[in-house]
């Protein structure tokens, strides 16, 4: 049987050839997703200006909220189904993947629908002032009503790649990222939508890619069935436990996006939010990029977790660093060489902008360096069962050290200091999990 050959596979083949198979069609589902996101930033700031960039850049979190639910269920989800897989008990896998899916559903909904009502405050909240509030709202529209759209769509990707079809999971992408460019333009450019239009064209490509995901079920190889089940809570808690390192990355995401809104508001007015929206689009591409390695190792890792061999886990982390140092050196070059350049492409902005954002992106940039290792090694820790430290990290480089540095340094280095509160948090967080290691190493 095909499922029989696509589990010998991965018991089989050599770490480094699994490893490839992954990463190539992870990183580059993850690249166009991030040429999605960057495009959808060109069209908002070419045709609607920096103020509504600015608007939607604000309202973002909201979208980064929906992400996060759905990678604390579906990659907790996944890692279970997986580790299961590894462990020759499909039966119970498919049970896990049924009760991932109908809770990401329920939960998103109903957070959509209850957090409705009350979006003029929740813009407020998010950062919004007098200028960029028509937007924040329009873009909230739509997202709270159909948010649930994105949270299906992207654990069903996560439950695809982890049941051997990496190369599924990457045409869903594809397909989402340029039918969202073809409708951002038509919505934005022909019919004159506004940012509604903007936000409707990114919900009806998710759906669509979604479709595509669906495929996977008629699949001989396919072990992704609907069983019917009982709520088992001890299988939901673990599931949560595990996915929660996840979540509270994208939740951190959200912490990043607001806090540095609220400080950038504060110490360079719509200027400073219009330069940190560039940026943030741009953080978002690079984000997505060790996100693909990530997703690329999560599988390996945690089938190979399950099945109890221990040196395949090593090779794959060691594989990983490697492209993730690798990655990090190439951004950081062309923020120092190529950051006007960027900043250009979303629009033509007044120079009180451009002077923001310019040297922003060179010093946001430098992060980067550290960043990529950082994120392997909360993916290794939560596909291994160390949650803790997985905890830890995401917890750390976004919230916990980053809130503490974006307090503190602006006060004494102004704009400068709020750029470089990101770096300087990777770098304390990477010294931390050093730290670790030798500890655990020598023990």
């Amino acid at each position: 049987m095909k499922e029989q050959h696509t589990v010998h596979r991965l018991d089989t083949d050599p770490v480094s050839k699994s490893f490839i198979r992954y990463l190539v069609p992870s990183t580059i589902g993850m690249l166009l997703m991030a040429v999605n996101i960057v495009a959808d930033g060109i069209m908002v700031g070419n045709r609607l200006g920096p103020v509504a960039l600015g608007g939607v850049g604000i309202a973002v979190p909201v979208y980064t909220l929906f992400v996060a639910m759905s990678l604390w269920i579906g990659v907790g989800g996944a890692t279970r189904f997986s580790a299961l897989m590894g462990a020759k008990r499909a039966d119970e896998a498919r049970i896990v993947f049924s009760h991932a899916i109908v809770s990401i559903f329920a939960v998103t909904l109903l957070i959509g629908l209850l957090a409705f009502p009350f979006r003029t405050e929740l813009a407020y909240l998010l950062g919004a002032n007098a200028e960029t509030y028509p937007y924040v709202a329009d873009y909230l529209y739509l997202m709270l009503l159909f948010g649930f759209v994105f949270t299906l769509e992207n654990a069903l990707s996560i439950m695809v790649r982890n049941d051997g079809s990496p190369n599924l999971a990457m045409v869903s992408l594809v397909t989402t990222s340029l039918l969202n460019i073809a409708l951002n333009y038509i919505f934005l450019f022909i019919l004159d939508f506004g940012v509604m239009g903007a936000a409707a064209a990114t919900l009806i490509a998710a759906f669509i890619g979604m479709l595509v995901l669906c495929t996977h079920f008629f699949k001989k190889s396919n072990n992704l069935r609907f069983v019917r089940f009982k709520l088992n809570r001890k299988l939901m808690l673990l599931i949560l436990v595990i996915g929660f390192p996840s979540f509270l990355a994208e939740v951190g995401m959200s912490v990043f996006t607001i806090s540095h809104n609220n400080v950038f508001e504060r110490l360079a007015g719509t200027s400073g939010v219009s330069a940190f929206a560039i940026l943030n689009y741009v953080h978002s591409v690079m984000l997505l990029m060790f996100l693909g390695m990530g997703s690329a190792i999560q599988p390996l890792v945690s089938y190979y977790s399950g099945a109890q061999d221990h040196a395949k886990i090593k090779k794959t982390l060691q594989l990983a660093i490697g492209t993730a140092v690798t990655a990090g050196a190439v951004f950081f070059l062309i923020g120092q060489f190529f950051a006007a350049s960027i900043a250009g492409v979303f629009g033509d902005f007044p120079d009180s902008v451009l002077d923001l954002a310019v040297p922003g992106i060179q010093l946001f940039f430098i992060g980067y360096l550290f960043m990529g290792t950082n994120f392997v090694m909360m993916t290794y820790y939560q596909s291994t069962g160390n949650i803790r430290m997985a905890t830890w990290i995401t917890a750390a480089r976004e919230i916990v050290v980053l809130l503490i540095l974006l307090t503190i340094l602006p006060v004494f280095f102004g704009v400068t200091g709020a750029w470089l509160a990101i770096p300087i948090s990777e770098f304390i967080v990477l010294l931390t999990i050093i730290y670790y290691q030798r500890k655990w190493s020598a023990e």
